[in-house]
């Protein structure tokens, strides 16, 4: 008997919805006590390496951004938040994270610049959070040019938008 329930327990949390992007960005209670014993690693790395970085302010026009791309959350695509600056960032391929240069709110992190990441997807603080870390070698990448384009949809001017409509 307590094999079949066990059962059911795993079939329903396979069956459970992937939690939404809003979602995995608020910081859990656990997290939040994590950040305050302060025992978790952050390392400097490199952009425009194996990736660039997508800086997205406020947080919320990324996580916008991610929803109307209908990028899946357990893909692993690599994103950041820094809560105490309410910024989201998005890794993306190497060199084409100019797409997103222009963009209202974004500023593009390549060769030269260096991003503030958890040592591990368990470790973290409150400004270099992992939303969404990576599961595969090398990681799946967010693709610039789609994010580009929700990214300037959302900046548009309201009035712009309705006209366009």
């Amino acid at each position: 008997m307590a094999n079949s329930s066990a059962g059911r327990t795993a079939e329903n949390k396979a069956k459970a919805p992937a939690p939404t992007w809003h979602e995995l960005a608020r910081p859990t209670a656990q997290k939040r006590a994590g950040w305050e014993r302060g025992n978790n690693c952050t390392r400097w790395v490199a952009c425009g390496v194996s990736w660039d970085a997508v800086s997205i302010a406020p947080m919320e026009t990324g996580l916008a951004a991610l929803v109307a791309m209908r990028a899946g959350t357990r893909r692993g695509y690599p994103v950041l938040a820094d809560h105490l600056r309410d910024v989201l960032y998005v890794l993306v391929a190497t060199s084409s994270g100019s797409a997103c240069a222009d963009v209202p709110g974004v500023r593009v992190l390549s060769e030269g610049h260096q991003l503030l990441m958890p040592s591990t997807e368990f470790d973290g603080t409150a400004v270099a959070d992992w939303v969404s870390s990576p599961r595969e070698q090398p990681p799946a990448l967010v693709a610039a040019d789609r994010l580009a384009a929700h990214l300037w949809e959302l900046t548009r001017p309201r009035h712009e938008r309705a006209a366009t409509s």
